[in-house]
């Protein structure tokens, strides 16, 4: 996310770091580059404006011209500023009230919601041990109340049965009524969406509203809409109390222009971001992190986050000590490991949140999608216990019948063999001469290594 602006935001800064002093004049120049950068990325031209005087008023005071490394100094106004922009810190969702806490989802038709309520819903089941009910009153759209239930039985949440020749207030109170009878601590909403805001769409909504008075009127919005996502939720913010927003498909959004506008534009603060077609893709929005990652420092709180969710603590332990000693790693490890970053998103998922200098550096590592993943994992599935062991036993015939098994050509069995071997000796190197040796002996593998 955020290729471009991240990209250009760099170049701006690192040339502004490397001035022995900063004037007037190459700041002026700096904040042209920066405006630039935020009106492509296709950020609300108020915001870019208000912005860009805030950063003006600050570079040009004495805590940047003052400062030994004023470049620096201008580096951490703008962060200071971004983090602003999208909210100061990450608004939790309020769920202080008597059981259920109801959360109604709005938004157009195709920004995500029904995926959103399932994200959600397994997000409050794993983070808070909330007991979840899912229920869809989208009446209009044959098949969202299939849908739903569908992405209910994947989470193991329950579903609140509803049909297309039922009225959306008397669906939503049934579910209600169920919730508080079973013993639910949250009832999520899912609304019907519209191609369009139309007044009809707006008044059933408010209804909807009035009826089941949700402690949580979130909107969802598809980021990739850009300059329309922050018209739509003003216009929605206007119609309704809306007490957060989630932004969908934020992964896929090269301009990012919808993050950095719609909290300014709405007054209402940006709660999750979703990323990914998973429903493990949804991440709580914390403003400063996203600025760091928007000025290319990467996300390594995050990062960590990611890891202690899904890396097993006892089995991290075991890997740690084949690493000290460079002996008794084998494929099923190697497996292991392709199975955690699976867990984390994939490769793509880990890169995005590194630093820009060490994403850069990687970026000569040989790339793994899910699919080349899931390919390594089924190779390594054909092979008996004892050829995941001693990986030499694995001569042609067994490679064959490796191949087969997998579904794959004796080239790739051949190519994930060879993988291994690289990080077999890689370890070993580590165990014996430490990084230094490993570096070196990685020289020319990896472009730009030195």
């Amino acid at each position: 996310m955020f290729d471009n602006l991240t990209g250009r935001l760099s170049k701006v800064l690192k040339t502004l770091r490397g001035e022995a002093r900063l004037t007037e004049e190459n700041i002026t120049e700096a904040l042209r580059e920066v405006r630039m950068a935020l009106l492509e990325a296709d950020v609300a031209l108020p915001v870019v404006r208000d912005f860009i005087a805030r950063i003006r008023e600050k570079a040009l005071g004495q805590e940047v011209m003052g400062s030994l490394t004023p470049g620096q100094a201008v580096v951490g106004v703008v962060h200071r500023e971004l983090v602003a922009l999208m909210g100061e810190k990450n608004d939790d969702l309020n769920l202080a009230t008597t059981p259920p806490a109801v959360i109604l989802m709005t938004g157009l038709q195709g920004s995500g919601k029904t995926t959103t309520s399932g994200k959600l819903a397994k997000w409050l089941a794993e983070n808070r041990k909330k007991k979840v009910l899912l229920v869809s009153c989208d009446v209009y759209r044959p098949a969202a109340i299939e849908q739903l239930r569908m992405v209910a039985s994947q989470i193991g949440t329950d579903f609140f049965p509803s049909t297309g020749d039922q009225k959306p207030v008397a669906i939503a109170e049934a579910a209600l009524d169920f919730a508080r009878k079973h013993y639910h601590d949250v009832l999520i909403v899912d609304t019907a969406g519209r191609l369009a805001i139309d007044e009809l769409m707006m008044n059933e909504i408010r209804e909807l509203h009035a009826a089941v008075k949700p402690i949580e009127t979130l909107f969802v919005v598809d980021a990739m809409q850009g300059q329309d996502a922050v018209n739509v939720a003003k216009a929605f913010s206007e119609a309704l109390p809306l007490t957060g927003v989630v932004l969908t498909k934020l992964d896929g959004d090269a301009r990012g222009g919808a993050a950095l506008s719609v909290r300014q534009v709405t007054g209402k603060p940006i709660k999750f971001a979703g990323v990914g077609e998973k429903l493990t893709g949804l991440e709580a929005f914390h403003p400063d992190r996203m600025a760091s990652r928007i000025l290319g420092m990467g996300d390594v709180l995050s990062l960590i986050e990611d890891v202690q969710k899904t890396v097993d603590i006892a089995d991290a332990e075991k890997l740690a000590k084949k690493f000290k000693t460079g002996k008794g790693f084998d494929l099923e490890d190697f497996k292991q490991q392709v199975v955690q970053m699976k867990k984390m998103g994939g490769v793509s998922a880990l890169m995005d949140k590194l630093p820009g200098n060490l994403a850069q550096a990687a970026q000569g590592a040989p790339q793994m999608d899910d699919k080349a993943m899931r390919r390594i994992e089924g190779i390594i599935n054909s092979m008996t216990p004892k050829e995941r062991t001693y990986p030499d036993l694995i001569k042609a015939s067994r490679k064959r019948r490796i191949a087969t098994g997998a579904g794959v050509t004796v080239q790739e069995v051949n190519r994930l063999l060879k993988q291994f071997e690289q990080t077999q000796k890689m370890m070993k190197m580590m165990a014996k001469g430490g990084m230094q040796k490993m570096m070196r002996g990685l020289k020319g593998r990896i472009p730009g290594l030195r």
